[in-house]
């Protein structure tokens, strides 16, 4: 029999499907999305949640005419393979090849970028808009987590779009609970009637009718909250204006499909709570869905295997020294926006259970919430992606370093991370960072430079951050103890003549290749705020030409602190700026990447000899 997957190449394809038909698509989707990402990597448990949902969507909905906004965008698999994409899925993640994330670029199906969370509501509120400022008969649709809604931006757009009447399908994908009872035969006919036209004509006639009398018009109301409250925990999102709806089950066709098409006919913002499961039709991810929500390549019948021995990564480093400095001072306090494993927080957690805080997706709330810590006498340490951390700007500003407060940041997936892309890579932590008054910034180059300067900013008496790369690094031997680096010290690691290497955490070893060929001296300049002002005197008058080197956006990043110190110091001399270029990078293989951004070794070299010519 010829699969199904194979006639499909593009929604319209769904339409004239049978509902039998798409249950055996859904599960032909299910061992795709399967063998593809195990050949690939990525995102694996989030996609298999979602496929029977978004065969709905697109056999309801008229896309890309319609629009779907998906939060993240990491679930985003089915979608593209349901959108003419299936032929290039070998290529995803890959250099080159198909994004992980939904990208404008790629394809007219993908409405909206996404790669940080909790967007999607705002963003097709604004389209919502759009379409009804063109007078166009257009629908919106956003496809939100229940961890999405954990971040305030969703509820700053859920009380906006409350307030007006644009036709706006929200659509929460809560796949954190189990398909409880009241997700059942009767919930879901429920759902499908209050989602009727009859329901909600009955409805509206009877508000107009029940207008002159307001004494029955507040019973009616109240009337029907109560009901519908007995089945449904809706009446948060009905308080924001929202018509809710559900839960529903997310993996039954028959009810997504009906309900869908009934919420399609209504006006003004809808909301439908859909209720899945995560990894659902491969047994390992739905025991461990979060082992597996982020993959490498794998083999299907084993699942992932267990991790060997190895170099530790810089995130493996962070929580071995946050577990040893905790149990040294117990003012310290682990807090994390919803990434404990990500950021090597796990096993801190288990060990202090009590000094350990996840605040869901609310990169604001981290800070600030780190910030009253501080004042009353502890001291925080916010485990945070770099790329996050621009999500609470205003808060490192106003809440920390305003207040001189001591919150230790500690920046993962500081540069390119990879396959995730320019939503992920860290690119712009040094340039906006270093701008703020009272902050430290520490860039180690190795792995024991990392634990030491953890300690450095940790016993900083003020706001602190220590930036470094996802991965492993050059292998360093870790030496124990909680022994800090001086702070603001640079060091010398290489001697040479004419050209000085003034390199910056990660590109330190790079430089140490290039030294080599071009007999330079290489500076780990350890810090970018304070700069080794007495370091970078010397170099300046001791080398003819001297060279930045950062795994960071070139403007206004390090290079740009050398610039400014130098002419601050009356000292004119050739200097080479060599960082992340300005432009949004794509994803690909790291090492891949940094070479087409002239950050490895040949390209360094290639720049230095070309700008100051032999």
């Amino acid at each position: 029999m010829t699969p199904l997957l194979e006639r499909i190449h593009s929604p319209q394809d769904l339409k004239s499907l049978d509902v039998a038909d798409l249950r055996r698509l859904a599960g032909e989707l299910r061992a795709f999305i399967i063998a593809s990402v195990a050949q690939t990597g990525g995102h694996l448990a989030s996609n298999l949640g979602v496929i029977e949902l978004t065969l709905a969507l697109h056999r309801v909905f008229d896309t890309p005419e319609d629009r779907i906004v998906w939060d993240v965008g990491h679930q985003t698999y089915a979608h593209k393979i349901l959108t003419g994409r299936r032929s290039r899925m070998h290529t995803l993640r890959q250099t080159d090849g198909l994004s992980g994330f939904t990208k404008r670029e790629e394809s007219p199906y993908d409405s909206f970028v996404a790669g940080h969370s909790s967007t999607s509501i705002s963003a097709a509120l604004g389209m919502a808009i759009a379409a009804r400022l063109k007078g166009e008969d257009r629908r919106v649709v956003a496809v939100i987590g229940d961890g999405a809604m954990t971040a305030g931006m969703a509820f700053e757009a859920l009380n906006n779009a409350g307030a007006t009447d644009a036709n706006l399908l929200v659509i929460l994908n809560d796949n954190e609970m189990s398909i409880s009872p009241n997700v059942g035969a009767l919930n879901n006919y429920l759902t499908r009637l209050l989602s009727g036209r009859f329901y909600n004509a009955v409805r509206r006639r009877g508000e107009k009718l029940l207008a002159n009398l307001p004494p029955l018009h507040e019973l009616a109301r109240r009337a029907e909250e109560h009901v519908k409250g007995m089945v449904t925990p809706g009446t948060l999102f009905e308080e924001f204006g929202f018509n809710y709806l559900g839960p529903i089950d997310g993996h039954d066709l028959d009810v997504l499909i009906e309900t869908l098409e009934n919420i399609r006919a209504l006006e003004g913002p809808q909301f439908l709570h859909v209720v899945t499961q995560k990894g659902k039709g491969y047994r390992p991810a739905e025991a461990n869905p979060c082992l597996y929500h982020g993959v490498g390549k794998f083999e299907p019948d084993a699942g992932l295997a267990t991790k060997a021995g190895g170099r530790p990564t810089y995130t493996e480093v962070f929580g071995a020294w946050l577990c040893d400095m905790a149990a040294s001072d117990t003012r310290l306090i682990g807090i994390t926006p919803a990434m404990c494993e990500g950021s090597g927080l796990s096993e801190f957690a288990k060990r202090h259970p009590d000094r350990y805080f996840d605040v869901g997706i609310a990169e604001q709330h981290a800070l600030t919430f780190a910030a009253g810590l501080a004042c009353e006498g502890y001291r925080p340490v916010v485990a945070i992606y770099s790329t996050f951390l621009q999500r609470a700007y205003d808060q490192l500003i106003h809440d920390i370093a305003l207040q001189n407060l001591p919150v230790m940041l500690a920046i993962d997936r500081a540069g390119l991370v990879g396959a995730d892309g320019p939503t992920h890579h860290g690119a712009f932590d040094l340039s906006y960072l270093r701008c703020v008054p009272n902050l430290l910034i520490a860039v180690p180059s190795d792995e024991n430079e990392c634990r030491r300067l953890l300690t450095t900013a940790y016993r900083h008496e003020g706001p602190s951050a220590v930036r470094y790369p996802r991965g492993t690094g050059p292998g360093a031997l870790i030496e124990p103890g909680l022994e800090p680096l001086p702070v603001g010290k640079g060091i010398v690691r290489r001697e040479g003549h004419g050209v000085a290497l003034l390199a910056f955490g990660s590109l330190v070893t790079p430089a140490l290749t290039v030294a080599e060929r071009l007999d330079a001296t290489v500076a780990d300049m350890r810090f970018v705020k304070p700069l080794d002002l007495d370091l970078l005197r010397d170099l300046a008058t001791s080398h003819t030409h001297l060279v930045t080197l950062e795994e960071n956006a070139v403007m206004g990043g390090a290079g740009s602190a050398v610039a400014e110190a130098l002419a601050a110091l009356g000292l004119v001399r050739p200097i080479l700026h060599l960082g992340l270029p300005d432009r949004f990078v794509e994803h690909g293989d790291p090492a891949t990447l940094l070479a087409r951004c002239g950050l490895d070794a040949a390209g360094i070299e290639q720049a230095v000899r070309n700008f100051f010519v032999e």
